[in-house]
């Protein structure tokens, strides 16, 4: 092998690392990272980036050029844009330029200055941390450089409460061993502090004259994202040294209870983990979004049609008419034929009607859906006070979509439960410990038990830790060598770091509360653990004080699910601890236990069966010669290149075998306050609910009772554990028999053969009688969710009530959420607050992220976050039904008063020869969208409500009308425009006929162009006022202000510009002096508006009373119920008074948590009463909703729903 000149002498022998090449890493193909210890000229030579950060987007220079180029990638934009160039050609522009450039430009430098000002802030976050300073070794002496200056291959030494500059190898620290302790919050937001080690080489260079002489490189992975794994080697002096996880310091960590540490900088930038994790959220649309894009696009169809509607027409005129009178009215230079003529008044038509679509529309929904974020923000009744977290709308672009969800997948643990874990009961050498019995033997409730065990001969117990069977503790006492040793494994088989603040009061560091909870429970027990240092663990064993020699930690992953930990006590014994999940452990017993294995195993049942989340506990004895031969093997492993963690995974798996039962826990989590409630409600809005959970079979089950989604009144529970693809397809066959053989109006022999297409799915299972269940295993699941079982699965789990999937894996539960979302058309929202939500929260429409004890990476990757699981139900039925409610209402309206102002146009087109003159002054066509009528419809899209929120959430069936979209879709569009269409042809018609005939006081001729335009325009602002006033649901002095404003503000401006000042300032401008008040004080004037607004507003009236009368809406009886509580109160003070009885709400738990030291999941059973809402009232009105979700239904290729119960009067 060649030896580059650079490299030392020494390192050509067998430790020297592998050759390579200078040539610069491009960005995303970097294969290896090699840094070398205080080199700064050699680094150089790779081009790494710098330590200085950008997350901002512009500079001065570059703003206005690459703003705009964002802003004009929005096709609306380029729309307008386009409109304005049009506009500027004087053929065939009959506008000023200012109508379009006026909104346009509002609306880019509204959005620029948004843009700039998050950049700004952008700007001043990345000044912040690139001027922060650090300790940096240059030339053997350490000296101040900011962050920005900081190199690939610097050390740096860090101290006690400093932020990790970069991502740093840890060389050495003040404590010994070279331990040092760090806090992740930026990172992964677990506040608990956890600890990072320097290998033993370089453990000793704290003195800065050796660090200035190390010149050691290290060779490890690229840039990358994985905040967990890193694996590396160093090269120093012969040696080759493996690199893991545990040897580094991460940026965004602070160093905490260590004096002081060195560094060598691997990672600077935009290469550290930190950085490589920022990355953009996938943008998400709502389907109402994606519906005004097609609207709009038929809109502009529509446009299309009337400009050759209308061109065609000029063609005619000019060939027919306009030849006659060229004298008079002489076509342009360029112009030289009709069909010129018509082409040009194409275009310029397509200028005027361009208002059906204004730009206003676009700034307008975002004001709202800021508004309605802010209104998530603010509200009170979601902010948690135990923890001060309000509740938090991340994005402004998915609110109404809140209103619409019809499907709700939800982890466990922290989400349905507080995630605090409480050693419960165990089991050791078959004797299940942690029931009380009475004297009579039977077993004894919560209620009845006695006082707790008293703890009070351990000077180090936890005084919080509670246990109520004595029998433990006597054994303990009484030496039995089972129990001692199954507590001796809780407290030396983990990795929970011990703080002793005072003497005797310790302080345990988790990284999991199970590994807390256990670790706890050996402390009060008698098994204290007391320190630990890299290579031992130090435990109090009956007040005796024993230090055990740790020689290696099998660390615990998801593949594993398990950890081991091999020790050497004081005698020289070697043994393996081990503790995992029972679904592994159980498999790697020796044989000899099969006995012990049979009652723990029905501990462990029973112990499921009570919803506590179980762990198995074993132990094996090795030989000395043995475990020095495993231990080279295992570093020869941990030294590879290649596939190093399948090789140790090999290596682990060889040692963790025929080791020996000890026992099991169990351990309870506490369910949160109010989530049967809320399930039961959100069942009630027809919203079906998925739990996803990593608990077992039995756990599983015990979770849907507990939570109210599993009831004793439902017909069956299916349950799904085949392990082969023909056993798994048998059981979703039989439950869909099952289901359809209970039905009244499926008739016999309903059988799937072979693959089912998405375009043969029927409702088949949508009428099914009763209500089903199904649960279903992970291993039962992968099989399912194959491509030619996916759609068996997902039609069965869709008939259900509820579907529960247990021991699913991260990406399972994105693809769960997937396969709904691809067939069943259907809005689904995911919640979580684990790291192994994250994916299902971005894979669903719309994601909620739980800030719980699991840390904040999925509320980071959500939408909307909040503190506790029952604020779900206040989110969607309250702010999501509004927010759907609001923006549908605006939507219609929108469009309606558009319409009503551009047809106008297109029938004025007919009587002024096609010449694409407008009816109305120039500038109230700029200002109708911005000034008269943006405020009113606004302030309905922002503030208005159907219903108040108490009645939202006592009457839950009041949510269906946005699951099937009703509020808002093509047939609603259609009638808006066609209101809009038959409003404008009244608007221009019954002027246009009054005019004809009628005179002025004076005697003189009334109609003119001018008077006409005034009459039009003031008869459209009153009407569309009025309308908006019928459509105002709920009325605040906002909504007073601004339509009797906008009024106002309509006539001030009207009569401003036919004043006698503006026409002296502008007289080229403002030329019809006068005309707006000789127009408005001719009573025919003022008659034919009354008589214009009667005719278009009285058909509405009397459409709405009729639909009132005979075909109320839900919403339209709770509204009425309303009114009539409101008389009979005002009637008999004494009325009783009407609310929900509240449900009795269960303290009680079961648990569930992935991520490190998590190792099995569980659940906890309590059958509780059926929720009583006493105050919830169905109605009958609702079944033509019901009529409408089944048409829907049959109308989809998508897999059949649960069946649907219509509402009970």
């Amino acid at each position: 092998m060649t030896v580059p000149k650079e490299m030392p002498e020494k390192w050509a022998r067998a430790g020297a690392p592998p050759s390579w090449s200078q040539k610069k890493p491009s960005w995303g193909t970097e294969e290896e990272r090699r840094a070398r210890a205080n080199d700064r000229e050699y680094n150089e030579k790779f081009q790494y980036a710098s330590n200085c950060i950008k997350t901002s987007k512009y500079n001065i220079l570059t703003f206005l050029p690459v703003n705009l180029f964002e802003q004009f990638q929005e096709v609306a934009n380029t729309y307008f844009l386009f409109l304005l160039i049009l506009q500027l050609i004087p053929q065939i522009s009959s506008l000023s330029w200012f109508t379009t450039i006026v909104p346009l430009v509002l609306v880019l430098t509204i959005t620029a200055v948004k843009d700039a000002t998050d950049d700004y802030f952008r700007h001043k976050s990345d000044n912040q941390v690139n001027n922060r300073h650090s300790q940096v070794l240059i030339n053997g002496v350490l000296q101040q450089e900011q962050w920005m200056n900081v190199c690939v291959g610097d050390i740096i030494k860090l101290e006690n409460n400093q932020f990790v500059a970069a991502d740093l190898l840890l060389l050495s620290s003040s404590e010994p061993h070279g331990l040092c302790y760090i806090e992740t919050a930026e990172l992964d937001g677990e506040t608990n502090m956890k600890v990072r080690q320097a290998i033993p080489v370089t453990s000793e260079l704290g003195d800065i004259s050796k660090l200035a002489k190390f010149d050691g490189e290290v060779i490890c992975e690229p840039p990358n994202n994985k905040l967990d794994k890193f694996s590396g080697t160093l090269y120093w002096k012969g040696n080759k040294l493996a690199l893991s996880n545990q040897n580094m310091l991460l940026r965004g960590c602070v160093l905490r209870n260590t004096e002081w540490c060195f560094g060598l900088v691997i990672f600077a930038g935009p290469d550290t983990k930190l950085m490589q994790n920022s990355g953009r959220t996938k943008f998400k649309r709502t389907s109402i979004d994606r519906l005004m894009n097609t609207l709009v696009l038929w809109i502009f169809g529509f446009l299309v049609c009337m400009g050759v509607i209308l061109a065609i027409g000029n063609a005619i005129w000019e060939h027919e008419v306009g030849t006659r009178f060229q004298v008079y009215l002489p076509w342009d230079e360029a112009v030289d034929s009709a069909f010129f003529s018509g082409f040009l008044s194409f275009w310029s038509y397509i200028i005027i009607l361009n208002t059906v679509v204004p730009i206003s529309l676009y700034v307008s929904v975002e004001v709202i859906r800021l508004g309605h974020s802010y209104f998530i923000n603010w509200d009170k009744k979601m902010f948690c006070m135990k923890k001060r977290t309000p509740a938090e709308a991340r994005t402004t672009t998915l609110n109404e979509e809140l209103g619409q969800v019809e499907y709700i997948f939800s982890d466990k643990t922290g989400t349905l439960t507080q995630n605090i874990m409480v050693f419960n009961k165990c089991s050791i050498n078959g004797h299940s410990y942690g029931d009380v019995f009475d004297v009579l033997g039977h077993k004894a409730e919560l209620g009845e038990r006695p006082a707790p065990v008293d703890f009070s001969f351990n000077p180090l117990a936890d005084k919080k830790f509670l246990f109520w069977d004595p029998s433990l503790l006597e054994a303990v006492k009484m030496g039995d060598p089972h129990t001692h040793e199954f507590f001796r494994l809780l407290s030396l088989c983990h990795t929970v770091m011990s703080e002793e603040k005072n003497e005797g009061e310790l302080y345990y560091k988790a990284q999991s509360p199970d590994e807390g909870a256990l670790v706890t429970a050996a402390r009060n027990f008698g098994f204290v653990f007391r320190s630990r240092t890299p290579k031992t663990i130090t435990v109090h064993e009956l007040g005796t004080a024993i230090t055990y020699q740790l020689l290696a930690i099998l660390d615990f992953n998801n593949i594993r699910k398990r950890m081991s930990v091999i020790v050497r006590n004081p005698e020289g014994k070697i043994r393996l601890y081990c503790k995992g999940a029972d679904t592994i452990l159980l498999d790697r017993l020796h044989p000899s236990t099969q006995e012990l294995l049979n009652s723990t195993a029905d501990h462990l049942n029973e112990y499921a069966g009570d919803g506590l989340r179980t762990l198995v506990l074993a132990y094996k004895d090795l030989e000395e010669d043995y475990y020095e031969e495993w231990a080279r093997r295992r570093l020869q492993a941990s030294l590879a290149q290649d596939s190093r963690e399948d090789r140790l995974a090999s290596i682990y798996e060889e040692v963790e075998s025929d080791m020996m039962l000890l026992g099991a826990t169990a351990i309870e989590d506490k369910l949160q306050q109010g989530v049967p409630e809320t399930i039961a409600l959100l069942t009630l809005a027809n919203i079906k609910i998925w739990v996803l959970t990593g608990d077992k079979q039995e756990t599983a089950v015990n979770i849907g009772y507990s939570c109210k989604m599993l009831t004793d009144d439902m017909t069956e529970v299916f349950i799904v554990t085949g392990h082969t693809v023909l056993e798994v397809r048998e059981e979703l066959r039989k439950a869909r028999e099952k289901m359809v053989d209970s039905s009244h109006t499926v008739g016999n022999g309903f059988t799937y053969q072979g693959k089912l297409s998405s375009s043969k799915l029927t409702s088949v299972l949508e009428a099914v009688a009763g209500e089903y269940a199904l649960v279903i295993n992970g291993h039962s699941l992968a099989h399912a969710l194959e491509a030619d079982m996916e759609l068996e699965f997902l039609e069965t789990a869709c008939a259900c009530k509820a579907v529960i999937c247990c021991r699913v894996t991260p990406l399972q539960k994105a693809q769960v959420v997937e396969l709904v979302k691809k067939y069943k058309k259907a809005v689904t929202l995911a919640i979580g607050d684990g790291a192994n939500d994250v994916s299902m929260i971005k894979t669903a429409h719309i994601g909620v992220g739980i800030s719980g004890q699991e840390g904040i990476q999925a509320v980071l990757a959500s939408d909307y976050s909040f503190s506790q699981f029952k604020f779900l139900q206040r989110l969607l039925l309250v702010h999501g039904r509004w927010s759907y409610l609001r923006m549908c209402k605006f939507l219609c309206y929108f469009f309606y008063k558009n319409f009503a102002f551009t047809m106008v146009h297109f029938w004025f087109g007919f009587f002024c020869g096609f010449s694409a003159q407008t009816v109305y002054d120039q500038y109230f066509i700029t200002l109708y969208n911005i000034v008269y009528t943006s405020l009113p419809v606004l302030a309905m899209g922002v503030f208005d409500q159907d219903v108040p929120e108490q009645r939202s959430m006592e009457y839950p069936k009041l949510y269906e009308p946005g699951q099937l979209n009703l509020l808002f879709n093509k047939r609603e569009f259609f009638i808006c425009i066609a209101q809009g269409i038959y409003t404008s042809v009244l608007m221009f018609f019954i002027p246009y006929g009054v005019f004809a005939e009628a005179t002025r006081d004076d005697g003189t001729q009334l109609a003119d162009y001018q008077s006409f335009a005034v009459t039009v325009a003031t008869s459209l602002v009153i009407v569309v006022s009025v309308q908006i006033g019928l459509d105002t649901g709920y009325w605040t002095a906002i909504n007073h202000f601004f339509i009797w404003g906008s009024l106002a503000v309509y006539f001030a401006i009207l009569f401003a510009m036919h004043s006698n000042g503006l026409f002296d300032m502008f007289p080229n401008q403002f030329r019809f002096v006068g005309n707006a008040q000789n127009t408005l004080a001719q009573p025919t004037v003022w008659l034919t508006i009354v008589l214009t607004t009667a005719v278009c507003i009285m058909p509405v009236v009397a459409f709405r009373f009729l639909r009132l009368s005979l075909k109320p809406d839900l919403s339209d009886t709770v509204r009425y119920t309303q009114l009539v509580r409101k008389k009979q109160k005002a009637q008999h003070r004494c009325m009783r008074r009407v609310g929900r009885t509240g449900s009795r709400r269960s303290g009680y738990a079961f648990s569930h948590q992935e991520g490190f030291g998590e190792l099995i999941m569980s659940g906890k059973n309590m059958r509780l009463s059926s929720l009583a809402l006493s105050s919830f009232s169905t109605r009958s009105s609702s079944s033509w909703i019901e009529s409408l979700r089944r048409k829907k239904s049959d109308s989809t290729n998508s897999p059949g729903g649960g069946a649907e119960k219509p509402l009970k009067g």
